[in-house]
C-alpha cells in the first residue's frame, strides 16, 4: 500500500513573478495598468478586487497608493476570526452582486488571513461552486482570476504557498485549498508595511515560518531544494529573533525573505505536529493560527527538543509574552474536541511521527499535550 504522503507533493509551482524592498507597493499600480489594458483588449472587465486588511480601513491614502479606480472594489476583510468557508462563498456572492464575474484581478493586501481570503475568492471566480467544495489537494480544475499578494505582516508565508487555509464551521475541518492554481501570479515585499506591527504579533507571526521549517526538517518527506529553502529561513529566523531588535529595517526586510522561503519551503514537504494541535486551538477555541503554534511549542519539547530550547531562548530574547493555561479547566467534551479537530491531520502527523501515529497520540496523550499549553 502507499504511504499516504507519496500522494502529495510531486511538482512545485513558485510565484510567478515578485518584487522586494522598501517603497516597492509603487509598482502595484503599474501591473494593474497592464492587467487592465490586457483586458480591455480582449473586450473583459477591467475592473481591480481590493481586498485590505481592515487595518488600513481609515487609511485616507489608501485607495491613491493602490490606485483603485471607478468600477474597483475596495473591500476590508474582517480578521477578528481566520476565515471560514462561509465567509469566503459571501465574498464571493457580493462580488457577483456586483457584476464582478470575472476581474480583470484580484489583490489581497494584509496577513495570512487576508492573503488567503484573496486566494480562496480567486479560486472561486475561475472555478465557481463554494469554498468547501475545493478544500483538500488538488481539486480546482483551472486557474482563479490573476491575483496579486501583498504582505503588511512577515510569516506566514501565504504569499508564497500552494493553499489557502479556512474552517468549515458545519464539518470542524480546518484545510485549505491547496492546489497550484492557489499561489499568487505576482507577489509584492515592501517592508515598510510592516513597521507598525504590534511586538507581540510580529514574533507570533514570524515563528510560523521558523516552526514550519523546523517541522520540515524533522520530517520523512524530504527533498533537497525543500531541505535548502527550510535551512535559509531558520538561518534568518536566528538573526532576526536572536539579540538584538527583530524590528528594525534590516531584520524587517530579512524576515519577509524568511516568510517567503518558509513558504516555499512547506509548499515542498509538509508541516510536523505543531500544526495539527495548532488548528485543534482555532478550531474549538478560536485562536488565531499564529499565537495558536507558539502554544503549542510548550507541549513540543518531547518532539522536537533543539527548537524547544532555542524557540524560548528567542521568547527571552526578544521580551514577548506567549500566553499560557489556555486550555485549564476545560472539560472532557471539550479534550475530545481538540483531540479531533487535531488527528484529522494525517499527512503531518504522518510525516512526523509515521503511519501508526495514533498509537503514540492516543487521547488520553493529547489531552496531556493540551493541558501543557
Amino acid at each position: 500500500m502507499a504511504n499516504i504522503l507519496d500522494t502529495g507533493v510531486k511538482l512545485v509551482k513558485n510565484v510567478g513573478r515578485y518584487n522586494i524592498g522598501a517603497g516597492s507597493l509603487a509598482e502595484l499600480r503599474g501591473l494593474l495598468d497592464g492587467r487592465r489594458a490586457q483586458a480591455l483588449a480582449l473586450g473583459q472587465d477591467k475592473s481591480v478586487v481590493f481586498l485590505v486588511d481592515e487595518y488600513f480601513q481609515d487609511h485616507s491614502e489608501l485607495s491613491a497608493q493602490l490606485g483603485v479606480q471607478d468600477g474597483d472594489v475596495l473591500q476590508f476583510v474582517e480578521t477578528a476570526h481566520e476565515p471560514k468557508t462561509g465567509g469566503i462563498d459571501g465574498v464571493v456572492a457580493s462580488l457577483h452582486a456586483q457584476g464582478k464575474g470575472l476581474p480583470s484581478a484580484v489583490v489581497g493586501m494584509g496577513g495570512g488571513i487576508t492573503m488567503d481570503t484573496a486566494k480562496a475568492v480567486s479560486n472561486l471566480l475561475g472555478n465557481g461552486g463554494r469554498a468547501a467544495d475545493y478544500q483538500g489537494w488538488d481539486l480546482l480544475k483551472q486557474p482563479g482570476v490573476f491575483k496579486v499578494g501583498i504582505p503588511t505582516i512577515s510569516g506566514t508565508g501565504a504569499e508564497a504557498t500552494r493553499t489557502c487555509v479556512m474552517t468549515n464551521a458545519a464539518s470542524g475541518l480546518k484545510l485549505g485549498m491547496n492546489s497550484d492554481f492557489t499561489v499568487f501570479d505576482h507577489v509584492i515585499m515592501d517592508p515598510q508595511l510592516t513597521a507598525t506591527v504590534p511586538r507581540n504579533q510580529y514574533f507570533y507571526t514570524g515563528m510560523d515560518a521558523y516552526i514550519h521549517c523546523i517541522e520540515s526538517l524533522a520530517g520523512s518527506y524530504r527533498n533537497a531544494i525543500g531541505d535548502a529553502y527550510s535551512r535559509e529561513t531558520i538561518n534568518l529566523c536566528r538573526q532576526v529573533f536572536g539579540v538584538g531588535d527583530m524590528m528594525t529595517s534590516e531584520n524587517r526586510e530579512r524576515l519577509m525573505v524568511a516568510s517567503f522561503l518558509g513558504g516555499c519551503a512547506i509548499a515542498t514537504s509538509y508541516v510536523g505536529l505543531v500544526h495539527p494541535l495548532s488548528a485543534g486551538l482555532s478550531v474549538v477555541l478560536g485562536l488565531h493560527h499564529c499565537v495558536a503554534n507558539c502554544i503549542v511549542m510548550r507541549a513540543m519539547g518531547e518532539f522536537y527538543p533543539q527548537a524547544y530550547d532555542e524557540f524560548w531562548g528567542m521568547v527571552d530574547a526578544q521580551g514577548v509574552k506567549i500566553p499560557q493555561g489556555v486550555c485549564a479547566g476545560l472539560d472532557a467534551s471539550s479534550f475530545e474536541a481538540l483531540y479531533s479537530a487535531s488527528i484529522v491531520h494525517a499527512k503531518p502527523l504522518t510525516n512526523a511521527l509515521g503511519e501508526n501515529f495514533k498509537s503514540r497520540l492516543t487521547p488520553e496523550k493529547v489531552a496531556d499535550l493540551f493541558r501543557l499549553m
